[in-house]
């Protein structure tokens, strides 16, 4: 990629790590995530010598990255990982993906071995930009100190533009250590690189044309609505409220529409509702906006909603038409277009079949009726459902502005089904990867960034061992974040498509040798605590919310707990297991809620 001239204004000599550190500034960084080492030393002794930028030492690569990707997802703003070459690059690569399949903007700099060793299996080379370049949005390695400042320029306006994303910039040590001129960020567009944000008119009354005729419409929205800005999110309400049809988040974006709105149906796909999925399946029109139809929501692609119109808006071109056929098709921010489908809407003289709609409205319910997320605790052995439940209930009584991250398994799904979300940017997750150790990094990177908010990771016993020595920095930083562990002593999920699908065969599914957490709570300098009954369930969570610093909260819940309803790999999205005394009413699930086969 190039950029356009750069301004007139006379350029300044600085070191290359001078340049960089001047780059971040000018770029509003106030946070940069990182781990030394010897190739990026120059760059942490400017760090030293300057008071703008406020450097986290974490404890391990994967989680700065993870650590930038939660201050990016609850700001807005791009997260700054710092590494050293080698290791230090190799160990990023795992964020790196995760933001990328989760569209985080992130910038990596790493490290790099001198330029005239580069390609000599050097002590701690790598080839990064090779490494990195499936796993990111764009890379940079950078040979001319003449050119690092424009790169690094280039780089935010990559990671933040169109779909958002990582960028890796890779910095030789002598680069850093030479000296070369600074200059502005240009103030022209890219010649190149313009992603397109204002959405197509026509296509525009196209949509409409469709929703205004559709006698059984469905909106189903992304974290393309999350990334697009608080003002998306408040469109998204508004033009699902003026319209009156139902709306359905993914996983990702969670809280773009409030969970407590009766046009919410709940989270759609795999561990989706029973009405959400069932109203994907039977819509006759349906609306996706910032989304890129996974697979984990379309369940068996030739039995995906057969029977509809659908309309795909999508900052992002190629994920249009990539998963699922189209009949309309929108490129643009998620905000402008609901901005203009609202004004569309508005003024367009063609009348809603009303009559229609509430009869849609009327299937819906009874679909409700089916309460497919009931559960019932009525011993002392604590439901994962009702510990995250009731977690939820405790802090929306507090009022507290809370922000939740979680590990990858069933405890992820329990909280995404249980622990309602009024607002976008409140939820963190790690969706297209699915990596175990994203909570508790991300965690920290909330908690840096909203340093008087309440920042929870609602955590696994297996997964939150993936990267427990971020418990240092807690410690090190003095960060309040709260640590609920759902400790069924397996890794859940594991377990549970081993009794579905593997004939109850629990090979390596359970989590022999588990630190007691409480005592790994104090070697870090934190507070543990561990709740074994349901009845003590309320105080402990109380407790864990009094107390000021880091808490693990260890939650024994019930081993052999699953997490329902559920979409077996291979089945169309209509063909639902569910809980236990559950039924489903239509074709492709049985009187037990069993999956027809």
């Amino acid at each position: 990629m190039s950029t356009n001239a750069q301004t007139k204004t006379e350029a300044r000599t600085m070191t290359g790590a001078e340049i960089v550190l001047q780059a971040l500034k000018d770029n509003g960084v106030e946070v940069i995530f990182g781990y030394p080492g010897g190739a990026v030393l120059p760059l942490y002794d400017a760090i030293f010598q300057q008071n703008a930028i406020r450097h986290i030492l974490v404890r391990h690569e994967q989680a700065a990255v993870h650590a930038a990707e939660g201050y990016a997802r609850s700001t807005g703003k791009v997260g700054v990982v710092l590494v050293t070459s080698g290791p230090g690059a190799t160990n990023a690569v795992t964020g790196l993906v995760d933001a990328l399949m989760d569209s985080i903007p992130v910038i990596c700099l790493t490290g790099q071995v001198p330029t005239h060793l580069i390609g000599n299996d050097a002590f701690q080379e790598a080839d990064t930009t090779g490494i990195t370049r499936p796993a990111t949005k764009h890379n940079y390695l950078v040979k001319d100190i003449t050119k690092l400042a424009g790169t690094v320029h280039e780089a935010f306006y990559v990671a933040k533009s169109g779909r958002p994303g990582p960028v890796v910039i890779d910095l030789p040590k002598d680069i850093l250590i030479g000296k070369g001129p600074y200059t502005e960020a240009p103030q022209t567009e890219h010649r190149s690189y313009r992603p397109q944000t204002e959405p197509d008119p026509a296509q525009i009354k196209a949509a409409v044309a469709l929703l205004k005729g559709a006698k059984r419409p469905v909106l189903y929205s992304g974290g393309g609505v999350i990334n697009a800005g608080p003002e998306a999110s408040r469109l998204l309400t508004e033009f699902v409220r003026a319209t009156g049809m139902p709306c359905t988040n993914t996983l990702m974006g969670l809280g773009a529409f409030p969970a407590s709105d009766p046009h919410f149906l709940g989270m759609l796909g795999m561990h989706g509702t029973y009405e959400a999925n069932l109203a994907m399946h039977g819509c006759d029109v349906m609306l996706n906006i910032g989304a890129r139809f996974d697979d984990r929501v379309t369940g068996r692609l030739n039995a995906f909603s057969p029977n509809s119109k659908k309309i795909h808006a999508d900052i992002d071109p190629s994920s249009i038409n990539k998963n699922v056929k189209v009949d309309v098709s929108i490129v643009g921010d998620a905000g402008a277009v609901l901005r203009a489908l609202l004004e569309c809407w508005q003024a367009d003289a063609q009348p809603q079949d009303r009559t229609a709609l509430a009869e849609w409205w009327r299937q819906i319910d009874a679909w409700r009726a089916t309460n497919c997320l009931q559960y019932r605790q009525a011993s002392s052995i604590i439901k994962p459902q009702h510990a995250v439940k009731r977690l939820y209930e405790i802090t929306r009584e507090m009022g507290r502005d809370t922000f939740i991250t979680t590990e990858v398994g069933q405890h992820q799904m329990w909280a995404a089904q249980y622990f309602g979300f009024e607002k976008p940017n409140r939820w963190m997750t790690s969706g297209g990867l699915g990596t175990m150790g994203y909570g508790l990094p991300a965690a920290m990177g909330v908690q840096i960034a909203h340093p008087d908010a309440l920042v929870i990771d609602i955590a696994g016993e297996a997964s939150i061992l993936m990267n427990i020595q971020e418990m240092g920095t807690l410690a090190q930083y003095r960060l309040p974040v709260k640590i609920f562990i759902l400790n069924n002593e397996y890794m859940g999920m594991v377990r549970q498509w081993q009794e579905l699908l593997h004939g109850s065969r629990y090979s390596e599914s359970y989590s022999a040798a588990l630190p007691d957490f409480v005592k790994l709570a104090e070697s870090f300098h934190a507070r543990g605590l561990r709740v074994t009954r349901a009845e003590d369930l309320d105080a402990g969570i109380r407790e864990m919310l009094a107390i000021p610093g880091p808490v693990i909260a260890d939650i024994a819940v019930a081993k052999d707990e699953n997490c329902f309803p559920m979409i077996p790999s291979g089945a169309a999205h209509n063909e639902m297991i569910l809980g236990a005394g559950q039924s489903g009413g239509v074709a492709g699930v049985t009187d037990e809620g069993k999956v027809l086969v």
